[in-house]
C-alpha cells in the first residue's frame, strides 16, 4: 500500500493536516469496518455462549489477539489485553510484589504513565532511582548500569520519547537487567507500529503498548506482552468472571494467562478492530512505514531547525517520528491553535504528560513546547507546509 492509499481510507486527513500520532491515530475505514460488522452481525459477549454468534464472537476475539501475537512475535498466552498503556503499566506495578528496600531504575524523561506508579510504590518503601537523560534526551546505558544492583526489582524505560522522540538504548539495558536478574519493562507506545517491536528481540520481561497510536487501532484498546517466565511472578488484580476456572464458597483456582489476568468483558468490538489494524499494517509492511518515517522526520527536523529563532529538541540523528520545538518569544500554546486556525494543522502542545522530560530540555518555563509527530499517512508537502506556516508565524508575531 501507498501512502495515498492509506490516506484515502482515512477521511479526516482530506480536512485537516494531521502532525499528532504521538497522541492518537485517525482510524482507518477497514478498522472501522470491522467493529461496525460485530455490531451489526454478531453483537453477543464471548466465552458465554454456546449459541453460533457468541461463538463467532469469541472465535474472532481469539484471532485477533492470535494477530497481535504474529506481529509482536510472541505467544497468545503473552498477550494481556488492557485499555491503554497505563493500564498496562499499572498491571506491572500493582501485580509483581515490591519489599521494603527494593529499588526501581527509571530515566527521567519518561510520560508520567511510566513514573507515577513507580513514584507511587514509594509509600511502600521502594527507593527509586532515577537516570539523567543527556541534553538530547538519550541514556547512557553506563549511567543504568551505575545504579542497578542486587535491590534492583525493575529497570523500566520507554523506546522512544513521547515529549523528544529520542530513541533509548534497550538492548544495551536490557542486557544489564538481564545480568542483575531484574525485571525489564519497555513502555513502546512510541515504537510500536512505527517501526519493527520484536518482543523476543527486545529481551524485555513486560512490554506495554496503546492500540491506539502507531499501531492504527481504535481508542480504548492496549495491551501488555508478559513472557511466559514471568507470568506466575504477576498477581491479577482484577477478579471475577472469566478470570477463574473453579470457585468454592472458601476459595477460588485461578485460570491460565491470559485470561487471570483480564477480569468481566473486554472491549470486544475494539479488539476485533484492533487484529484488523494487524492486517492494515502488514499489508502496507512495516520496513515501507519505517522508511516513510524516517525521512519524513528528517524533513521535518530542517524545515523547523531552519526556521530563525527556532528552538528543535533532541538530536537529528536519534528522534524518530515526533519534532519538538519551540519559537522564541511565541508560547507553544498559541502556535498550535495559530497552525490550527490559519491552515488546519493539528499538532499538540504544552507539556506532553512528561513534565519532568520538558523540565530537562529547559522547556518548562516556556509552557512546553510544540509537538509535531507523523505516521506513514503524512506526506513530504504537508511537512513543509507545517515549516512554510510556523516560519510565516514567527516573521509575523516575533
Amino acid at each position: 500500500m501507498k501512502t495515498a492509499d492509506v490516506r484515502r481510507d482515512i477521511p479526516l486527513l482530506e480536512e485537516v493536516i494531521y502532525l499528532d500520532a504521538a497522541s492518537t491515530t485517525p482510524t482507518p475505514r477497514p478498522v472501522v469496518e470491522a467493529m461496525c460488522d460485530y455490531f451489526y452481525n454478531y453483537n453477543a459477549n464471548t466465552g458465554r455462549g454456546a449459541y453460533g454468534i457468541a461463538i463467532k464472537a469469541t472465535h474472532e476475539l481469539d484471532q485477533a489477539r492470535d494477530k497481535i501475537a504474529k506481529f509482536m512475535n510472541s505467544t497468545p498466552e503473552e498477550i494481556i489485553f488492557t485499555k491503554n498503556t497505563t493500564e498496562a503499566i499499572n498491571t506491572v506495578a500493582h501485580g509483581l510484589e515490591f519489599q521494603k528496600g527494593d529499588n526501581i531504575v527509571i530515566p527521567n524523561i519518561e510520560h508520567h504513565s511510566n513514573l507515577v506508579p513507580w513514584l507511587n510504590l514509594q509509600k511502600e518503601g521502594v527507593e527509586l532511582r532515577v537516570v539523567k537523560a543527556d541534553e538530547n534526551g538519550v541514556i547512557d546505558p553506563g549511567d543504568v548500569e551505575k545504579l542497578v544492583n542486587e535491590k534492583t526489582r525493575l529497570v523500566s524505560v520507554t523506546h522512544i520519547s513521547n515529549s523528544i522522540g529520542s530513541v533509548q538504548p534497550v538492548h544495551e539495558i536490557a542486557k544489564i537487567a538481564e545480568d542483575k536478574g531484574s525485571f525489564f519493562l519497555i513502555d513502546a507506545a512510541q515504537s510500536a507500529g512505527h517501526m519493527e517491536v520484536d518482543t523476543k528481540n527486545l529481551r524485555a520481561d513486560f512490554v506495554v503498548f496503546p492500540g491506539h497510536k502507531g499501531l492504527l487501532g481504535p481508542v480504548g484498546t492496549g495491551f501488555l506482552y508478559c513472557a511466559i517466565d514471568s507470568q506466575e511472578e504477576l498477581k491479577p488484580l482484577n477478579l471475577g468472571g472469566g478470570t477463574v476456572e473453579n470457585v468454592t464458597e472458601d476459595d477460588f483456582k485461578l485460570t491460565e494467562p491470559p485470561a487471570r489476568f483480564e477480569g468481566g468483558t473486554q472491549n470486544i468490538a475494539g479488539f476485533i478492530g484492533l487484529g484488523a489494524a494487524m492486517d492494515y499494517l502488514e499489508r502496507i509492511s512495516m520496513d515501507k512505514i519505517e522508511r516513510h518515517s524516517k525521512k519524513l522526520t528528517r524533513v521535518m527536523y530542517q524545515e523547523i531547525q531552519d526556521i530563525e529563532k527556532a528552538r528543535v529538541y533532541g538530536s537529528p540523528e536519534n528522534i524518530y517520528g515526533i519534532v519538538s520545538f519551540n519559537i522564541d518569544n511565541i508560547n507553544p500554546h498559541d502556535m498550535a491553535k495559530i497552525l490550527d486556525e490559519t491552515k488546519s494543522i493539528c499538532v499538540r502542545s504544552g507539556f506532553h504528560c512528561a513534565i519532568p522530560s520538558i523540565r530537562h530540555i529547559g522547556a518548562y518555563e516556556l509552557g512546553g513546547t510544540v509537538r509535531a509527530s507523523i505516521h506513514y499517512y503524512n506526506t513530504r508537502e504537508e511537512i513543509e507546509i507545517l515549516g512554510e506556516t510556523v516560519r510565516e508565524v514567527s516573521k509575523f508575531l516575533v
